[in-house]
């Protein structure tokens, strides 16, 4: 138990210490007039208290991402705590901050453009593409999971019409200003999550049980490598791409630059303490790994939630077991669709002041939700988890370019980069899913390939200074 006590301890410091550094080498101005002010159009560019904004981003981002990757994730045991508190400090928290703090910088523009102004004209395009095909696919399962599982609580009343039923909820919370449901309902859920998992944690802690002590050994049941699986089942608590589609939301809702550490470096941080106590009672409550994998075999991340919280929470944590996994994947899904409304709209240059244009991307996206959901694409949904971690690469070589421009410590993203670069590659080399080759061939190559992206960001970055030095010397 002294290493939960330790983890818990550094994730909560590293928002005190590494945060504060990392909004120092970005360089707040308090003062500066954020694109919530001063392009306030009632609809996405809405002022809101910033402690509401925090509740609104953790939903965000966390759904039922810390919960269930974090179980998956403790099947390799304690060392899963490792990637969890540094991988939240060190590169999840940094890519939340920057991925926000950018788009505050460039009038709340979406993470795709940001990737175009930095990394050039073809990441833009490649970005457009790829970040709407991920949030459709984001949207359309948190839908599907939902609808199954009301329909399995409910007699008479299909899966067909409890989709019909979320689709309509989707299509008002794309289309209505962000502060009339997503800003009302969302601080409330956010809160709720919270509260689940710290009931969990006192029930573990309170309960007489044990919680493994840290050891790098890999406890996988059946053996299979850390490298680089592990840092891909838990993404959200650590680092997830999709979070870089979700900061620019709230960037058009922050009052003050000043506000950008609580809301996107402290939304990750409590989605990485979310993360450490779901890992920890998944892998104490089933006395090892072995027994959390029967569990999991028994029914999937979702029983094994539910049997968490009701035999350490009791009546009241089965219903917010229900409560988690109904209606977190609902509020993940919404903003998904959201998300990339803005992002089709920013590519097309195409206001969304008036209800007509809003429909004009609403209506065509439900719509291509709704058709995905008939399609089984359960093997196509396999290539997310890597989709995810490889956005994640791209925000944070995003967030070193603008940096080494700004003649500011870009390492602080380059390292965390790099690192995401090797899993991303590592792990579409060696999966079922991708290539499916050795891991002889995958490792060297993945890290070759991480060495090569960091070797060539460093020499253009050596060379837009040698460009820029004499203009600089003539100024």
């Amino acid at each position: 138990m002294v290493t939960f006590f330790i983890a818990l301890a550094v994730l909560i410091g590293g928002y005190f210490i590494y945060g504060k550094f990392v909004e120092n080498v970005w360089g707040v101005n308090p003062s500066a007039e954020t694109p919530a002010v001063c392009n306030n159009d009632g609809v996405d560019y809405v002022p809101m208290d910033w402690k509401k904004i925090f509740l609104i981003q953790f939903l965000n981002i966390a759904g039922l991402g810390p919960i269930y990757g974090a179980v998956a994730g403790a099947l390799w045991g304690p060392a899963a705590f490792l990637w969890i508190v540094f991988g939240a400090i060190f590169a999840g928290a940094v890519h939340d901050y920057f991925s926000g703090m950018l788009s505050i910088k460039h009038n709340g523009a979406s993470i795709s453009e940001l990737v175009g102004i930095y990394l050039g004209t073809v990441a833009r395009q490649f970005m457009r593409v790829f970040t709407v095909i991920l949030l459709i696919l984001v949207g359309t399962v948190f839908m599907l999971g939902p609808a199954k599982l009301l329909a399995a609580l409910t007699s008479g009343i299909t899966v067909t019409i409890w989709l019909a039923i979320i689709i309509a909820y989707y299509f008002l919370a794309t289309i209505l200003p962000i502060d009339k449901i997503i800003g009302r309902v969302y601080p409330l859920f956010g809160a709720a999550l919270i509260f689940m998992a710290l009931g969990i944690a006192g029930g573990l802690v309170f309960g007489g049980y044990h919680i493994p002590e840290l050891t790098l050994q890999n406890l996988h049941p059946e053996g299979l490598p850390a490298w680089p699986l592990l840092f891909v089942t838990i993404a959200c608590g650590a680092i997830s791409g999709f979070h870089a589609t979700q900061s620019p939301l709230m960037a058009r809702c922050l009052k003050s630059e000043g506000q950008g550490r609580q809301v996107f470096y402290g939304a990750m941080i409590a989605e990485g303490i979310i993360a450490l106590i779901w890992a920890a009672a998944a892998m104490t409550f089933f006395n090892g790994t072995e027994g959390l994998q029967a569990a999991l075999a028994n029914g999937g991340p979702g029983a094994v939630v539910h049997i968490l919280s009701t035999s350490l929470l009791g009546k009241v944590g089965g219903l917010l077991a229900i409560l988690g996994v109904i209606a977190c994947p609902i509020t993940s899904g919404d903003t998904a669709f959201r998300s990339a409304r803005l992002a089709i709209a920013d590519a097309l240059n195409l206001e969304q002041i008036a209800t007509a244009k809003r429909l004009f991307i609403a209506v065509p996206l439900m719509t291509v939700g709704f058709l995905i959901s008939r399609i089984d694409f359960g093997i196509v949904w396999r290539y997310f988890a890597w989709s995810n971690q490889t956005l994640a690469m791209f925000v944070l070589w995003t967030a070193a370019a603008y940096l080494a421009k700004s003649k500011k410590l870009h390492w602080i993203a380059t390292v965390p980069a790099t690192f995401m670069t090797g899993v991303s590659i590592t792990y579409i080399l060696q999966a079922p899913e991708g290539l499916g080759l050795s891991t002889s061939f995958s490792y060297p190559v993945g890290i070759i390939a991480a060495l090569a992206a960091l070797a060539l960001f460093l020499y253009k970055a050596s060379k837009k200074e040698e460009i820029e030095r004499p203009q600089t010397m003539s100024a």
